[in-house]
């Protein structure tokens, strides 16, 4: 019986050592954070603005071929700032931006991205991602693709995507929510231009 117990449990060690093996786990590198940052562009009647963001945290994982994986980032929400208006105009926008008006940055100081599924499309360096987007309290699922290029011996991953705010809870201006604007209505989609800064 004891001989039985310690086949038993030697094969499932074995069996154990052997999964490990045959299904590696994706390579984690971390985001450098002083090179990566996010540019944001929102539009409204009368014109547009724009300005950067930038990353607290991050991570990009690689499957053993060098493929992105997977991986994720938080965005620190206290860094917006405005680089088309100077002064107190810039201020008074960047102000308004992390008021509860719209981000309510003193509440809410990070917003989150967190990749479920890459998708190869067909070229090398090229992807479609889905992913989970946490601002405030709402998080929505969204898809965008992708581009990872080698930079001076680094990985840099790039991604331009259209987010609706009105959709996690942002609605100030927002024309879908409130009458009579005229030309103050903000409209409800804002661009967010993505660059990450990972080791190779």
């Amino acid at each position: 019986m004891n001989r039985n117990l310690l086949f038993t449990g030697l094969m499932t060690f074995i069996v154990l050592i052997g999964m490990a093996f045959s299904n590696p786990q994706p390579a984690s590198v971390r985001v450098d954070t002083s090179a990566s940052y996010i540019v944001w562009k929102g539009y409204k009647v009368t014109g547009s603005h724009t300005g950067k963001v930038m990353i607290k945290n991050g991570d990009l994982q690689f499957d053993e071929a060098g493929a992105l994986a997977g991986g994720g980032f938080e965005i620190d929400m206290t860094t917006i700032n405005c680089e088309d208006l100077q002064g107190e105009w810039a201020d008074k926008l960047v102000g308004h931006l992390k008021s509860d008006d719209f981000f309510g940055v003193a509440t809410y100081p990070t917003a989150k991205f967190v990749i479920t599924s890459v998708v190869s499309r067909g070229k090398p360096g090229e992807y479609k991602i889905v992913g989970d987007l946490t601002i405030k309290e709402t998080t929505k699922e969204i898809k965008f693709n992708a581009l990872l290029n080698e930079v001076d011996g680094k990985n840099v991953a790039t991604a331009d995507i259209t987010i609706d705010r009105s959709e996690f809870d942002v609605r100030y201006g927002s024309g879908s929510f409130f009458d009579n604007l005229g030309d103050k209505t903000i409209y409800d989609e804002f661009e967010l231009s993505i660059n990450l800064v990972a080791a190779k």
